[in-house]
């Protein structure tokens, strides 16, 4: 929480120092130290509930109409891809307003929506998709000044420890290398998050969901927004088609406003109309 007033903490020779008079301006300075913080959404529990019923009636849906063994034996059974495709509620949850402020903060503006999943951590599993440790930026080995991308994980469920909740690496984003073995075990810490709230990491943070060892499936829908000259994981606008939306902010937050041109012609064009 923001502290108002004077600081409690002493200090001398100190010339310059941050301050957090919001919770969004705590988020971002944590962000950039630690690489995570746990930011509010601002929904209300019916709105919540919403999104609940709508994530597994989506996820059946799949599930009948798809040949689960297929998904898998390549990894996808516990994931629910891009459904803000499939409810406008999803949509919603992409363009929280809290959350773009801070993918603002930190990126600049003109920063894309690069993928939107739903994930399921099964109740009594060892493993799923997500528990390997990761950068979601994956087989990336560098550094910036400031973050390509955020990863916002919104929280359908309490993360809890005995719920898998995720452990993360504090401030992995800050080196090229995996950590060793010894500072793993000495540093990682698994971040406990209330429902409705977003859990966001700096994407070269490594983290990894933990095991589910509760009698409940642990749910949650991940989105990661980057810089636009990214590739989106999905081709949304492709995938959506042109008429999805004529909300000049959702068309940029989705990628149409950035589209990679097929010929010099095209390029020239997209010049043009700038």
């Amino acid at each position: 929480m923001a502290i108002s007033g004077p600081s409690p903490f002493l200090r001398y020779g100190v010339r310059i120092a941050n301050e957090a008079h919001t919770s969004l301006d705590e988020a971002a300075e944590t962000l950039g130290l630690l690489g995570y913080a746990v930011v509010d959404s601002g929904l209300d529990a019916d709105q919540l509930e919403a999104l609940r019923a709508r994530f597994n009636a989506i996820h059946a849906a799949n599930h009948a109409s798809t040949d689960v063994e297929r998904l898998r034996a390549i990894g996808e059974v516990d994931l629910l891809r891009c459904p803000l495709a499939d409810d406008p509620l999803f949509l919603a949850l992409a363009s929280n307003p809290r959350i773009l402020e801070l993918c603002e903060r930190l990126m600049g503006a003109g920063f894309i929506l690069n993928q939107q999943n739903g994930i399921v951590n099964p109740a009594g599993a060892k493993t799923y998709s997500q528990s390997a440790y990761h950068r979601d930026l994956p087989y990336q080995h560098f550094v910036s000044t400031r973050p390509l991308a955020i990863n916002a994980l919104f929280c359908l469920d309490p993360f809890t420890l005995d719920n898998g909740a995720t452990f993360v690496i504090p401030a992995s984003h800050k080196q090229e290398a995996f950590p060793s073995d010894p500072v793993i075990a000495a540093q990682a810490k698994q971040i406990a998050a209330p429902a409705g709230s977003f859990l966001v990491l700096d994407c070269m943070v490594y983290h990894c969901g933990g095991t589910n060892r509760s009698a409940a499936d642990r749910r949650a829908v991940n989105h990661v927004y980057t810089i636009a000259m990214m590739r989106q994981q999905i081709d949304l606008p492709a995938y959506l088609g042109d008429d999805f939306s004529t909300d000049p902010k959702i068309r940029q937050l989705l990628g149409f406003n950035h589209p990679t041109a097929r010929s010099v012609e095209e390029f020239i064009s997209q010049r043009k109309a700038k």
